[in-house]
């Protein structure tokens, strides 16, 4: 995809989710064959000439004001991930920045960290969600992705494309949407970027699920969530993540469990031998 087309791209996603009704506007008759709002009403909103909006989206138009960009997500009633979304592209996209290569190493002092935190499972993944380094709770937590080369291991990857992820997170459905909005952030910081463009271009030719999502275009950055995991060594266990990121762009995920049985699955998951799974049939897993 063309950086100039970026921009468009999600303001076309964006207007196609919002219905005339939400924002005031009367439906009138018979049937629209535009989704969610025309050209002419987001330029109307917005308090721009439709012929500017039009060429905002057509990617001819690269360096709206601050002042149009805050128009045009109020009348798309963005959120403020979607917001600053919003912003990132049209910064990048004006200052033609070219894609940066992903650091290939996990910084020591994140390094340090996941051993401080066991047994608690923690990772240090890049940008685009590739794992650069993890305590053993961790490569454990994410059930065979440890047979996986180390080139390989992409938490986003591992959602999507390995059998035992469906498994591993009870709600598969909520970890996938994540995945991909946050890759989606990732886009508007770096729109150039060739790891992202490899990891989607793979993602969506092996998954439809991947595929529809990430054209449905869902913006949200990733923060610290509750997760249900069924693991297959240590059962079931609820866990909270917490993410620090540092200034290069790395990630430091910790899965952190509550005082009682789910801590105490945590210590196990430390014990346990990656091929000796206790509860449920998880081996299989790791010969795929």
């Amino acid at each position: 995809m063309s950086d100039r087309r970026v921009l468009g791209d999600f303001l076309r996603a964006c207007r196609g989710r919002v219905s005339p009704s939400q924002v005031g506007l009367p439906v009138g008759a018979g049937r629209r064959q535009t989704p969610g709002l025309r050209r002419e009403e987001v330029a109307a909103l917005a308090g721009v000439s439709v012929d500017y909006y039009i060429r905002l989206e057509q990617g001819r138009d690269t360096n709206p004001s601050l002042a149009v960009l805050d128009a045009l997500a109020a009348a798309l009633r963005l959120t403020e991930d979607e917001r600053g979304h919003l912003l990132d592209l049209a910064r990048a996209v004006a200052d033609r920045r070219p894609g940066g290569r992903q650091p290939v190493a996990a910084r020591p002092g994140l390094l340090t960290l996941l051993e401080s935190v066991r047994p608690t499972p923690g990772f240090v993944l890049d940008q685009v969600s590739n794992l650069l380094a993890a305590n053993p709770e961790g490569l454990r937590l994410l059930w065979g992705i440890a047979a996986w080369e180390p080139q390989r291991r992409n938490l986003i990857r591992y959602v999507f494309t390995h059998p035992a992820a469906r498994s591993v997170f009870e709600d598969w459905a909520g970890m996938a949407r994540d995945c991909v909005a946050h890759l989606r952030t990732v886009q508007g910081r770096d729109p150039g970027s060739p790891e992202l463009a490899a990891l989607t271009g793979e993602l969506c030719a092996a998954s439809a699920e991947f595929a529809q999502l990430w054209a449905h275009y869902e913006v949200r950055t990733k923060r610290g969530a509750r997760r249900m995991f069924a693991h297959p060594a240590v059962g079931r266990v609820e866990l909270t993540s917490e993410i620090l990121t540092a200034p290069d762009g790395q990630r430091f995920v910790a899965f952190q469990a509550a005082p009682g049985p789910d801590r105490d699955a945590l210590a196990l998951l430390g014990l346990v031998g990656d091929d000796v799974p206790e509860h449920g049939h998880g081996a299989e897993y790791e010969q795929r």
